[in-house]
């Protein structure tokens, strides 16, 4: 009997490609008093496994916490799943506001002491005693009430792409750090001031709002679902959207659109931004902000010294990290003394007119100031991916609007691909090498990176 994921992330990737379907990503929660955790655990594992539901799903004693992704056309079947049990009937499940058929890989269901690490004792409050829920309208309304302090539930990370304008947003690395910063802060706010919390959906604030008013706090409000509630509910009700930016996601996407402000910069040279990625050197794996500039000349990574270790023989990389505990560097997320604009608020912008230099021994990227004129580039969309291949090889898209042909310069843009631009070459047009693709061609290139189905295609002109 099956109880754990056995697929590779590429030999997922390929099924969910050949299937063919487009999938859901979406999240939810559930406080309850549950016996037998691993039971549990593993009645899900055998109830979702063959409806290829994929995802990262946290079970303890006291609930559940999910994120995760299925074939849109099993969306009831799960649902009947989640139903067999009383607590989870007529759950709020929160659709992603982005989709991706990519967003997870693989179906990874643990046992924990707590589905948040809330570092709290619950046996010491009440955890039942929550605040007021509040729907989008309701929560925009209190905002501009002057009696209301608005509080950022999420991690610095989090809050960095996006946030509701005026939140207090804790500089901290996870949730339990937040709450005491917070509940010294807002310490002379207890009965004059209404508190009104906010996460991504809904969790966090579940727990915060119980342990604050179990220390004392008179007017405790929290936003009904997190961001992902209160966008689906702006645009179904024509709202004012008082969050900007970007809302941060745990899956391949890193992020979810929510309004077209950047409100971030890039962790390396400061230009406007709010692209997370994680370095591409599999030794560091850290989480930080890249544009597309420094994409080009880091390669992808965080620093100089991981530039020059991706250059080396897989074997080489594979034994200098081999050994090496990064998750505490990982879990700082940003916090890198090697990210020059994020530690030392000064840019040492990189020239995106060069690429760098190929260098086996020790390539290091040059580093001067963008120039004005790759910042007028314009860009005409071309279409869209069509097929994904597991190994950086080959790219396919269909053209859906006008033509590209040899020689121009194209961009592929995907939240997870990021913003890749090249020169075209060689072309394959409905696999036949051609000089022109125009609309209905399927069009297909020799690419060092890996696309998505998502991925657009651009033709930029200067």
């Amino acid at each position: 009997m099956q109880l754990y994921n056995t697929l590779s992330a590429e030999e997922r990737t390929i099924m969910i490609d050949d299937a063919g379907k487009q999938r859901l990503t979406l999240s939810f929660y559930a406080y309850a008093q549950i016996k037998n955790p691993t039971q549990f655990r593993n009645e899900l594992f055998l109830a979702w496994n063959p409806l290829t539901v994929l995802g990262r799903i946290y079970v303890a004693n006291e609930g559940i916490n999910a994120q995760l992704s299925l074939p849109a056309d099993a969306f009831y079947d799960f649902k009947n799943t989640i139903e067999n049990y009383d607590f989870m009937r007529g759950i709020r499940l929160n659709i992603a506001v982005e989709q991706d058929d990519f967003s997870f890989l693989k179906l990874t269901i643990k046992v924990r002491d707590k589905i948040v690490a809330d570092g709290l004792s619950d046996e010491s409050f009440d955890v039942t005693n929550i605040g007021i829920h509040l729907k989008a309208k309701e929560f925009n309304d209190l905002l501009g009430d002057p009696d209301t302090i608005v509080v950022d539930m999420r991690n610095h990370y989090e809050s960095e792409i996006g946030y509701f304008t005026n939140a207090i947003k804790p500089d901290v690395d996870t949730f339990r750090e937040s709450l005491p910063i917070i509940e010294e802060q807002l310490s002379q706010h207890k009965s004059d001031k209404k508190v009104l919390m906010y996460c991504t959906g809904g969790i966090r604030c579940e727990k915060a709002s119980a342990y604050f008013k179990h220390k004392g706090f008179e007017n405790v409000y929290q936003l009904e679902g997190g961001i992902i509630e209160y966008t689906r509910q702006v645009k179904a009700e024509s709202l004012e959207s008082k969050f900007i930016g970007k809302n941060f996601v745990f899956d391949h996407r890193l992020g979810e659109r929510i309004t077209d402000d950047i409100v971030s910069n890039c962790h390396q040279c400061g230009q406007p931004c709010d692209l997370h990625t994680n370095c591409a050197n599999e030794g560091c794996h850290l989480l930080f902000i890249q544009c597309e500039a420094c994409a080009r000349a880091m390669q992808g990574c965080c620093s100089d010294k991981c530039v020059v270790i991706i250059q080396l023989p897989e074997a080489e990389q594979k034994a200098i990290r081999s050994g090496i505990k990064n998750g505490n560097k990982i879990f700082k997320k940003g916090k890198s003394d090697v990210l020059t604009f994020k530690n030392n608020e000064q840019s040492q912008a990189i020239d995106i007119e060069k690429e760098p230099t190929p260098n086996t021994q020790h390539p290091i990227p040059n580093t001067q100031h963008p120039t004005s004129k790759n910042s007028k580039t314009k860009k005409t969309f071309i279409g869209k991916g069509t097929h994904f291949f597991p190994k950086p090889s080959v790219g396919q898209f269909l053209i859906e609007e006008n033509e590209i042909k040899i020689g121009d310069k194209i961009l592929i843009k995907g939240s997870t691909t990021g913003n890749q631009e090249m020169i075209i070459s060689q072309m394959f047009v409905n696999d036949l090498e051609a000089n022109k693709a125009v609309v209905g061609d399927i069009c297909t290139f020799k690419l060092p990176f890996r696309i998505r189905l998502s991925d657009k295609l651009y033709k930029l002109d200067a």
